[in-house]
């Protein structure tokens, strides 16, 4: 059975990332990572460390608490389609 979790962070990051107004190549500078890394996340081919949800959560001006709470919402949505 495929992961539930990569495609609900893909779409936790690319909305928190759009609702902030950034591009990939500014949230990928702000955050210290690659633009090809975030475009990765995004599309659900990366899995994502723990070091850089931290890093995309402070580029994104949120808290881990908070970046995980729109994750958790993502995961109750996609359950409920």
């Amino acid at each position: 059975m495929p992961s539930k979790l990569i495609p609900a962070v893909a779409e936790t990051v690319k909305s928190l990332r759009k609702s902030s107004g950034l591009t990939q190549e500014e949230l990928a500078a702000a955050a210290e990572l690659d633009r090809t890394y975030i475009s990765g996340i995004e599309r659900g081919v990366r899995n994502v460390s723990l070091s850089s949800i931290e890093k995309l959560s402070n580029a994104l001006s949120m808290t881990l608490p908070d970046f995980f709470d729109e994750l958790r919402n993502v995961l109750i949505q996609r359950d409920a389609d």
